[in-house]
């Protein structure tokens, strides 16, 4: 059982979707950052010095009573909250690493079409097989080709 697993675990598939799982967090870690750290504050500023991550509301107070300044209050307080301004954030970070996924897999669909589109291989005109677009003789019927 343990050399299957680690049969199993040592495909080339495996490796890969652990690496792109690792790559992927850290991706979203900088995403996070970029949302908090540099796209926030300038939309918060632009709408009167809103801080989006203390955006919630209290829905029951906790053993200290409200109004509560932040949301670290908040929930120091041990009040129940619905933190919209959090959920903005992470909507936003959804976007930004959707459209940077989207655009790496358009930019991956263009460049296999534009593989595609150039054949590597050309057909033979005595035997009819396929063969490299280089190639000088057939290495079916050993037919010498006219080169091009």
């Amino acid at each position: 059982m343990l050399k299957e697993f680690k049969e199993f675990a040592m495909r080339g598939n495996v490796v890969d979707m652990a690496v792109g799982v690792i790559i992927g967090i850290a991706f979203g870690a900088i995403v996070k950052s970029l949302v908090s750290d540099v796209v926030m504050p300038p939309i918060g500023l632009i709408l009167g010095n809103v801080d989006f991550s203390n955006l919630f509301i209290a829905l029951k107070e906790g053993s200290m009573p409200g109004p509560y300044a932040s949301l670290a209050e908040a929930q120091k307080a041990g009040a129940v909250t619905i933190n919209y301004g959090l959920f903005i954030n992470s909507v936003l970070s959804f976007l930004i690493v959707a459209l940077a996924v989207f655009l790496l897999i358009r930019s991956l669909n263009k460049l296999m079409r534009t593989k595609d589109a150039q054949p590597l291989t050309k057909e033979c005109p005595y035997c009819l097989s396929q063969i490299p677009l280089k190639a000088t003789r057939c290495p079916h019927c050993t037919s010498q080709l006219e080169t091009s």
